[in-house]
């Protein structure tokens, strides 16, 4: 019985820290006909109804009319790390409206706006602004392709923009001071903190 006590807890812990994973592989590879141009304006409506428009840069993305650091988050309403971390996003995004946005982008799932509404953002009190679009596949292809990750992709899955640029981050799996150019799986805002501090800090 203890035995199946400590794997139970060992399969929740995992998760935690790995985020929910997918059976798909990023294999796609973007072309210059289906890949975003330098320019290129994405309007993105929101679950319950207001609008962001991103932008297309040289090297990435940035919020239109905005020197904001952006966080695009990429998730899914059923995975555990995702609703464990949402209400601490929240607090996070409350505290530094001022230089910081997060834009959620739902993934690996077919649901509708009012499903997100009642059943993510209302019970893990998740109101920054998430995007359930057709669009949010081929935004999040193109990430991925920028970054050069070609692992099966997990969530919560997260990147940082500074002015169109993606950010080195903490790897907050292995401990690193600075890893990658994502977040993979759940992530503290202390470590969010820190690495936000930082960005702002260069030049």
């Amino acid at each position: 019985m203890k035995s199946i006590k400590f794997i139970a807890l060992f399969l929740v812990a995992f998760l935690a820290l790995s985020g929910c994973s997918n059976e798909q592989s990023n294999t796609t590879q973007l072309t210059q006909s289906n890949s975003y141009k330098t320019g290129d304006e994405i309007e993105l409506t929101s679950i319950i109804g207001s609008k962001a428009t991103i932008v297309r840069t040289e090297n990435g993305f940035k919020l239109k009319d905005s020197d904001k650091i952006l966080m695009i988050d990429i998730f899914g309403t059923y995975c555990a790390p995702c609703q464990k971390e949402a209400p601490h996003l929240m607090d996070f995004q409350l505290k530094n409206a001022d230089k910081f946005i997060i834009i959620g982008l739902i993934h690996f799932e077919d649901v509708n706006d009012e499903y997100v509404l009642e059943n993510f953002s209302k019970k893990y009190n998740a109101y920054y602004f998430i995007a359930n679009s057709k669009e949010n596949s081929k935004i999040i292809d193109q990430i991925l392709n920028d970054i050069n990750y070609n692992r099966a992709l997990s969530i919560p899955f997260k990147v940082v923009l500074k002015n169109g640029k993606y950010q080195s981050l903490s790897d907050n799996l292995n401990g690193t001071v600075v890893g990658n150019k994502f977040y993979l799986g759940e992530v503290s805002t202390n470590i969010i903190s820190q690495d936000i501090d930082k960005i702002l800090n260069e030049n």
